[in-house]
C-alpha cells in the first residue's frame, strides 16, 4: 500500500479502495481512469476494491453542494465571491472531518477529481524515488510509461519490482499531469462493469449466496405509520419451508412489520402472507394526497416561510402598470422503482455481524447493524455490492435494520431478507409531492421586469439525518436548500425576484429522488418561463437568451443545444419542439424535445441534449446517463404518481406505475461544450429539463399549459 488509496500488487495491479457505491453511474470506470492517468498504466490494470468504512473516504464534494449559494455569486467575471469561498472552505473542513462516505449528490468523480489524482500523483512520486535510490540517478531523469519506471541509460523496472521500497518513503515533490499530457481522461473508454453484468457474473445485493443461507420476506404496516398489535403466525409457520416469525419495529425511518424466515424466498413469502396481524392506526391520522395537495395549495397563497433569494424591489414590481402572469404548478409523490428491490444479507455469530448490502451509505449502514445487534461498530463487517438502482433509496438503512434484526433469531445462519416489489413501492421514502404559485411582470415591450415565486412542500433532509445519521440531527429544521433548489438560484436576469418556500410535514415518509428538488422545480420554472416567451410573443429560446445577457456559460449550453436540434427549422406535420433549460449539481444541461400527440399522450421522438459538466472524464458514461436520465425522467412525467388514500399507497406494482417501454423511447443525442472547469454531476442533471420541455412542445401541438404531472393521470 503506497497509500491509504493506491496498493500495487505483486503481478503489478494497481488496486483502487473504491470509496463510493456502483449503482449504474460508471464510477467503476470513471475513478480508475483518474488513477490510470496519473500512474501511466492502461486502465484494464487498476482494479477498484471496495474500500473499508473510514473517515479519508468521506465526500466533501457532496456536502459543499447543500450550500444554498446564487450562481451569480459563482459565475461572476472574476470568479466566486468572497462568501462563496469563504462558505465552501468551511463546510469542506467540516465535511472532511466527519468523513461521511455517501454516494449521492452526483458528486462521485467531482469528490475524486482532486483527491485520486493526487493519491496517485503521489504514489508516482515514490515509485520514482525508490528507483532513483535503487539506481543512484537523479529521479528527474526518470519517466514512467505504461507502469514502468525508465532511465535514459536503459535501466527499467515495472513498478512491482519498485512497490515495496516505495512503500516506506517520502514521496518529495508532487505533481499531477497537465492536462496537455493525458492520454486516458477526456476518451471514451469502454466501461469495465459491462461484461459481467451482461455475462451475469456480477454480484448484486440480491445475488449473495452463502453456505447454509436462509431467506426472510417482510409483511410491512398496510396503512403509512401503523403498528403491529396482535400477531398469531401458528398458521403461517406449519407451510412447507417456514421456519421462524419475526416481529420488526419501526425503526431507522422504516415501518413496523412482521417477516417469516424461511428454506427459499418463496417459502417464506407464502408464509410471512399467511400471518395474521392487527394493524393499530397511526395517532396522527391517516395520510391522503388529496388532502395534502389543498394544503400545499393554501400554503402557496399565505403568509410566512423561509426566503432563500429576493433582489429588487418586488412589490412595486408587482404594483406597476404591466399585466401580471401567475400560475400554479404542482408535482405527486413518486417511488423509486429501482429494478433490484431493497434487499440486505446479515449474519449474526456472537458478537460478531457480518452484512452484504447494496447501500449508498456504507458508514450508516454499518451504524445500524451495530445499533440493532448491540454490538460496537468495529465489530460490524460490511460488504458493500454492486447497486441495482439507488436514485437516493439506497441513502436510506431502514432495510439493514430489518435484516439484522431478522439475522439475530437466524441462530447464527446467514439470512437475506428481500422485500417485494409491492412492499418496496408501498413503504419507500417518496419524493415529496410539491406546490408552486409563480408570478412575473412584463414590461410593454415585453421584457421581464419581476419573477416571485412561492412553493410549499416537505423538507427531506431534516428527516433523513434524523432516521440516517442522528447524530447530525439538531432539535430544530434548519432551511433546506432541496425545496428550493432550481427556483432561489435560477440564473435568469429578473430585474426583482423573490423566491420563497414553506416547509410542511405532512407525515408522509419523503426521501432523496434522482435530481431532488430539481426535479420538480425545473418542471415548475421552466414551464413558467415558456408561459411568458408566449405572453410577450416571443421565440422560447430568444427569450432565454435575453434573459441570460450576463450568464454566458447557460447561453453557451442553450445555443449549442437549439442548433444541433434545428431549433426553428421545419418539422415534419403534427411535431413539434420543446426546449428547457435547468442548471443542477454544477452541470448546465438544456434539452429540446421533437414531440407528437398519440392517443392524448405525448410521443417523444428525439431529445437533443446539450451539457456544460466542467471537464469530461469519459464522455460515452455522460451520453449514457444522459439517455438513463430521459428514459427516467420520461417515465416519471407520463406515468408516474403515487396516491395516498387513507392512510394506504395505492400503486403497488408496475401495472399501476408503468414504467416507459423500450419502444417508446426516444433518439438521444448528446453534446458536450468543452470546458476546463472541475467536473461537476452527471448523474441526475438530465432528468430535470425533460418534463417542462415536452410540456412546451404539448402547448405547441395542442394549446393546453400543463401545469401538473403526470400526464396519465
Amino acid at each position: 500500500a503506497l497509500n491509504g488509496w493506491i496498493t500495487i500488487a505483486t503481478d503489478g495491479t494497481v488496486l483502487l479502495a473504491m470509496p463510493r457505491s456502483e449503482m449504474g453511474q460508471g464510477v467503476l470506470t470513471a475513478l480508475p481512469m483518474l488513477v490510470a492517468e496519473e500512474l501511466d498504466v492502461p486502465l484494464a490494470q487498476v482494479r477498484a476494491v471496495q474500500a473499508g468504512v473510514d473517515s479519508i473516504y468521506g465526500n466533501v464534494a457532496m456536502f459543499v453542494g447543500t450550500l444554498p449559494f446564487h450562481p451569480k455569486e459563482s459565475e461572476g467575471a472574476e470568479g466566486p465571491a468572497l462568501r462563496v469561498r469563504v462558505g465552501e472552505w468551511m463546510v469542506g473542513k467540516v465535511a472532511r472531518e466527519l468523513g461521511i462516505q455517501v454516494t449521492g449528490g452526483s458528486s462521485s468523480v467531482a469528490d475524486a477529481w482532486g483527491v485520486l489524482r493526487l493519491a496517485a500523483a503521489t504514489a508516482r512520486a515514490a515509485l520514482l524515488g525508490a528507483a532513483a535510490q535503487q539506481w543512484q540517478v537523479p529521479r528527474a531523469e526518470l519517466v514512467v510509461r505504461d507502469g514502468v519506471v525508465l532511465h535514459p541509460s536503459g535501466r527499467s523496472a515495472p513498478y512491482a519490482a519498485l512497490a515495496a521500497a516505495a512503500a516506506g518513503m517520502e514521496p518529495g515533490a508532487v505533481q499531477v499531469k497537465p492536462r496537455s499530457a493525458w492520454r486516458l481522461i477526456g476518451q471514451p473508454l469502454p466501461r469495465t462493469d459491462v461484461p459481467a453484468k451482461v455475462d451475469g457474473s456480477a454480484r448484486f445485493g440480491a445475488d449473495v449466496r452463502l453456505p447454509g443461507m436462509v431467506y426472510a420476506a417482510v409483511r410491512l404496516s398496510p396503512v403509512l405509520g401503523a403498528s403491529a398489535g396482535a400477531v398469531d403466525a401458528e398458521a403461517a409457520l406449519q407451510l412447507p419451508g417456514a421456519l421462524r416469525m419475526v416481529t420488526l419495529p419501526a425503526e431507522a425511518g422504516g415501518p413496523a412489520g412482521v417477516a417469516v424466515i424461511g428454506r427459499s424466498w418463496w417459502e417464506a413469502s407464502r408464509a410471512v402472507q399467511a400471518v395474521q396481524v392487527t394493524w393499530r392506526p397511526p395517532e396522527g391520522g391517516l395520510a391522503d394526497s388529496r388532502a395534502i395537495q389543498a394544503q400545499l395549495e393554501a400554503a402557496v397563497r399565505g403568509d410566512g416561510g423561509t426566503t432563500f433569494f429576493s433582489q429588487g424591489d418586488m412589490d412595486a414590481a408587482l404594483a406597476g402598470p404591466g399585466p401580471v402572469v401567475e400560475a400554479l404548478y404542482s408535482a405527486p409523490y413518486l417511488a423509486h422503482s429501482t429494478m433490484e428491490p431493497m434487499n440486505c444479507t446479515a449474519q449474526v455469530i456472537g458478537d460478531r455481524v457480518e452484512v452484504w448490502v447494496p447501500t449508498q451509505v456504507p458508514g450508516a449502514a454499518r451504524a445500524v447493524a451495530a445499533r440493532v445487534a448491540g454490538v460496537p461498530e468495529d465489530r460490524v463487517g460490511l460488504h458493500v455490492t454492486l447497486l441495482g438502482g439507488g436514485f437516493g433509496r439506497r441513502l436510506d438503512v431502514d432495510f439493514v435494520a430489518q435484516a439484522v434484526r431478522v439475522a439475530l433469531a437466524a441462530d447464527g445462519k446467514p439470512v437475506q431478507l428481500l422485500w417485494s416489489r409491492e412492499e418496496d413501492m408501498g413503504h419507500d421514502f417518496y419524493r415529496p409531492m410539491q406546490v408552486a404559485r409563480l408570478r412575473a411582470t412584463l414590461d410593454a415591450q415585453g421584457k421581464p421586469v419581476s419573477l416571485d415565486i412561492r412553493s410549499a412542500g416537505d423538507a427531506i433532509s431534516p428527516r433523513w439525518l434524523k432516521r440516517t445519521l442522528p447524530a447530525l440531527s439538531g432539535p430544530v429544521d434548519l432551511p433546506d436548500k432541496t425545496t428550493a433548489e432550481g427556483l432561489f438560484d435560477q440564473a435568469y436576469g429578473f430585474p426583482a425576484q423573490r423566491m420563497t418556500h414553506v416547509a410542511t410535514r405532512s407525515g408522509v415518509p419523503v426521501g432523496f429522488w434522482r435530481s431532488v428538488g430539481h426535479s420538480h422545480n425545473a418542471f415548475f420554472i421552466e414551464g413558467f418561463v415558456n408561459e411568458l416567451a408566449a405572453q410577450a410573443g416571443q421565440d422560447a429560446v430568444a427569450f432565454r437568451r435575453a434573459l441570460l445577457q450576463d450568464m454566458p456559460r447557460y447561453r453557451a449550453v442553450l445555443d449549442l443545444a437549439a442548433e444541433k436540434a434545428g431549433w426553428g427549422r421545419p418539422l415534419p406535420a403534427g411535431r413539434a419542439h420543446g426546449v428547457a433549460l435547468h442548471e443542477s449539481f454544477g452541470s448546465v444541461v438544456a434539452q429540446v424535445v421533437e414531440v407528437s400527440v398519440q392517443a392524448r399522450v405525448p410521443r417523444v421522438h428525439r431529445v437533443v441534449c446539450a451539457v456544460d459538466c466542467g471537464t469530461v472524464v469519459n464522455p460515452g458514461i455522460v451520453a449514457q446517463q444522459m439517455e438513463g436520465a430521459v428514459v427516467f425522467g420520461l417515465a416519471a412525467a407520463l406515468y408516474g404518481r403515487l396516491d395516498i388514500r387513507e392512510g394506504v399507497v395505492q400503486q403497488k406494482n408496475f401495472t399501476s406505475s408503468p414504467q416507459l417501454y423500450m419502444a417508446a423511447a426516444p433518439h438521444v443525442e448528446t453534446w458536450l461544450v468543452d470546458s476546463e472547469r472541475p467536473p461537476s454531476g452527471v448523474g441526475e442533471p438530465g432528468v430535470p429539463p425533460l418534463a417542462p420541455a415536452v410540456a412546451h412542445a404539448w402547448f405547441a401541438l395542442t394549446g393546453e399549459r400543463r401545469r401538473s404531472l403526470p400526464w396519465a393521470s
